[in-house]
């Protein structure tokens, strides 16, 4: 595991624009509203985890479906910046949350590498679902923030400590936005982790399926 620098901060995350136009035309942003779209939301939050295991920083990502088909996606990096951001003068994170384009694929030095076709951004994510909770660990503490439809709805606020470092994402997908369905499907995810591990050597994926359950009621699980 490659040591975690602290030069990743507020400076890196370069704004672009705000996230308004996306719930009047998600399709603009994620192709459909439909279950490509649908899974297309889990796959930008895995891509941010996925990033920063392309610059050295995480190598375990692991992703659950609810029971009531929420999502969350938990990797060990450095955990998304909590620190004011220079422009904004709201914490990093809220700003890549919601701020279309906020990222750190987006210049400086944030990142060197990147996984392909740049995202649209976690904040899609969170413009396109009823609740988003975030959590952070990094710098020895844990925080949280939450949001509501794309607005910020609990202010970043400290809930503990933490020895280790990482991000935890948990969404709830707009049924408003996904009249079709909101009913993840385990294949389709299972097979796009199969194909992210296989791409980047020393990462590993596990999907947990909460929904399915075995005697014991362990989850259905795979590794990737």
């Amino acid at each position: 595991m490659a040591s975690k620098p602290d030069h990743y901060d507020g400076s890196d995350i370069q704004v672009l624009e705000g996230l308004e136009a996306v719930r009047k035309r998600p399709g603009m942003y994620i192709g459909s509203t439909g279950p490509r779209g649908l899974h297309h939301l889990v796959y930008e939050v895995v891509d941010n985890a996925v990033d920063e295991a392309l610059a050295g920083y995480c190598d375990e990502i692991k992703v659950y479906i609810h029971q009531d088909n929420s999502i969350t996606c938990i990797d060990n990096g450095r955990g998304i910046p909590v620190d004011k951001h220079p422009k904004e003068k709201i914490p990093t994170v809220e700003v890549v949350l919601t701020i279309l384009h906020a990222g750190g694929k987006f210049g400086g030095e944030g990142y060197k590498v990147s996984g392909g076709l740049h995202g649209v951004g976690v904040s899609v994510v969170n413009a396109l679902s009823t609740r988003v909770e975030v959590q952070v660990a990094r710098d020895g503490k844990k925080y949280q923030i939450e949001f509501t439809r794309g607005k910020t709805s609990t202010k970043l606020h400290e809930i503990g400590t933490s020895k280790h470092s990482g991000t935890s994402v948990t969404f709830w997908p707009d049924p408003e936005i996904f009249t079709e369905t909101t009913v993840y499907d385990y294949d389709t995810l299972a097979n796009r982790f199969r194909e992210m591990a296989f791409l980047n050597k020393g990462l590993k994926i596990t999907l947990f399926d909460e929904r399915i359950r075995d005697a014991e009621g362990n989850p259905r699980t795979d590794v990737f």
